[in-house]
């Protein structure tokens, strides 16, 4: 299935590239500097990359709503240029020699922030800008820009923090956020904005605001599809990221795995992902796209378990490309479909709130989780870590929907 060529979407798209490849070529680099600049140890790592994005989560809370009645453009550029001033101090602050664990901190909240804004806004875009039947090939070329960023950044950022130091990476993302908000800027054309109701358009009172809020997770929790989708989402990715602070002190402090190698090891299993990304609309077309859903769901849950076999050197090295790779091709294919059904169930009017709850609550159980299985680590020890994530996810495609609740989306 071939998209429209419209200017838009393709510059829209670019934007996300750059700023995706900026993203993953800094991939750890903040953990990086925690536990190699600042000495941090495991419980420190882990609360750096889960109590960021959990303040940020929360700050966002209240800012579906408030995308879903502005421009949708304008919040990107927005959010972009406040991504580029947080990143762009950390190399100032390290070359001039005041670079702290607090401000890591703090960077992490308010590109987190900025990041859930950005993700809402673009996603309501997306959907005024393609038409509903490519959708699900607008989506498989997002995944697939993601997955060769991921293939291609980590194994970059670990070489340029070979040579040039710990905060270059950190840099060049700055700079991908800059000219991703040049790339929307260039955007022309119709852009989208919900109308207010009546009682919201001055001074709304606390109850009409607490509506509004909640908007995004009652249209979720509403539909029994997107529900049970949504939960299946958020637990999964929970239970996955919850052990990356912890895999990442053991593979850059005990194991001592060099920077090149750790990007490796996380970079080359995303090439699984381009592939799936590039046969998830073929899968569709031939299986449907609940049994897609059903089926990758499933063997998604199977392989992370696989982690906790990670030794040292070479046979440490394959033993996470392997696991990874296995993982990451299941979730480029499961991704676009699973994007796709979301967009085309949510009217457009509710897009940006129903994305805006949607990664809030993913953020929320990623750092939530990845505090317990840092303490989890330090109490017991990180191979333990790892194995009570991977049994956990063993249960969770029995959250996937069930084939008698598959409806027709709410209108559009």
């Amino acid at each position: 299935m071939r998209i429209e060529p419209r200017a838009g979407f393709v510059r829209l798209w670019s934007a996300y590239a750059v700023s995706t490849y900026g993203t993953w070529i800094a991939f750890g680099a903040f953990p990086l500097i925690a536990v190699r600049v600042l000495h941090s140890p495991t419980f420190g790592v882990a609360l750096l990359e889960s109590a960021g994005p959990a303040v940020a989560a929360v700050v966002a809370l209240g800012l579906g709503p408030w995308i879903e009645h502005r421009a949708k453009r304008p919040v990107m550029i927005a959010m972009d240029l406040l991504r580029f001033l947080a990143m762009a101090g950390v190399p100032l602050a390290y070359l001039c020699g005041f670079l702290s664990y607090g401000q890591l901190l703090a960077v992490s909240v308010v590109s987190g922030t900025a990041g859930i804004a950005f993700t809402a806004a673009s996603g309501a875009y997306l959907k005024h800008l393609v038409r509903e039947e490519h959708l699900l090939a607008a989506n498989g070329r997002f995944e697939a820009t993601m997955w060769s960023a991921t293939a291609v950044g980590p194994p970059l950022g670990g070489a340029l923090i070979g040579m040039l130091g710990p905060v270059v990476t950190i840099a060049a993302d700055a700079v991908s956020y800059l000219l991703s908000a040049l790339g929307v800027l260039r955007i022309r054309g119709t852009d989208i904005a919900a109308l207010r109701e009546p009682n919201g358009s001055r001074n709304p009172d606390s109850e009409h605001r607490m509506a509004e809020l909640l908007a995004g997770w009652r249209f979720i929790l509403g539909d029994p599809f997107l529900r049970r989708l949504f939960l299946n989402s958020v637990t999964v990715s929970g239970l996955i990221m919850a052990t990356q602070p912890t895999l990442t002190v053991l593979l850059l402090g005990r194991y001592h795995f060099p920077a090149w190698q750790y990007g490796l090891a996380f970079g080359l299993p995303a090439a699984g992902g381009l592939l799936g990304a590039r046969l998830s609309a073929r899968l569709v077309a031939r299986y449907g796209r609940g049994r897609v859903l059903l089926v990758t769901g499933w063997l998604r849950s199977l392989f992370p378990i696989g982690l906790a076999f990670t030794g040292p050197g070479i046979p440490g090295l394959v033993t996470v490309i392997l696991v990874e790779g296995l993982l990451i091709t299941c979730m480029g294919i499961f991704t676009p479909s699973y994007t796709t059904e979301r967009l085309q169930r949510t009217p457009a009017d509710r897009t940006a709130r129903v994305l805006a709850s949607w990664s809030v609550s993913g953020k929320l159980s990623q750092a939530g989780l990845m505090a317990v299985w840092g303490e989890l680590a330090t109490l017991t020890s990180a191979r333990t870590a790892i194995i009570a994530s991977g049994v956990l996810l063993l249960a969770t495609p029995l959250l996937l929907p069930r084939k008698q609740e598959r409806t027709e989306p709410a209108p559009v």
